[in-house]
């Protein structure tokens, strides 16, 4: 397992900000951003999977998120966001994941932006309602992600 070297330091920053990017790109780099999550901890890959989110959705909205590989893991997000007790921005992404046929988001990325182009006329207006209650930040992503790496830093 590869750790980080100056954890303690990023852990005790005042620039939380600045310490979640630090943690995202160490980690992002440790996986090939994404193309092989074996070679991360558990604890890794949900604040990954949590940066996933939070990048393509400030970038682009849910449309991006789904269209681009993060959407590979929004199953997966669901769970990640509740675990650090981002409960309010798991429910924002299930129901943008509602939107999608049985309310199911294939793993396969040709698969979901064939589906997405076929949905999107209806799911834009859904997605960005819920992309501006994202912008909300009704749960703090940033204080929960530094918390849940300083409860499980022996994996980070």
């Amino acid at each position: 397992m590869t750790k980080i070297e100056n954890l303690d330091d990023i852990l005790k920053s005042e620039d939380v900000n600045g310490s979640i990017i630090e943690l995202d790109n160490f980690i992002g780099e440790l996986c090939g951003y994404g193309d092989d999550f074996s070679k991360l901890t558990d604890p890794q890959k949900l604040f990954y999977l949590n940066q996933n989110l939070e990048r393509e959705i400030n970038n682009g909205g849910f449309n991006q998120y789904f269209c681009n590989s993060s959407g590979d893991n929004a199953h997966e997000t669901i769970l990640s966001l509740k675990a650090i007790g981002a409960g309010k921005t798991a429910e924002i992404l299930q129901k943008a994941i509602d939107q999608f046929p049985k309310k199911f988001v294939p793993k396969d990325r040709d698969e979901r932006t064939e589906i997405v182009e076929q949905i999107e006329d209806t799911a834009n207006e859904v997605w960005e309602e819920l992309d501006e209650r994202f912008f909300e930040y009704e749960d703090d992503l940033n204080t929960l992600n530094i918390e849940y790496v300083k409860k499980y830093k022996d994996f980070f």
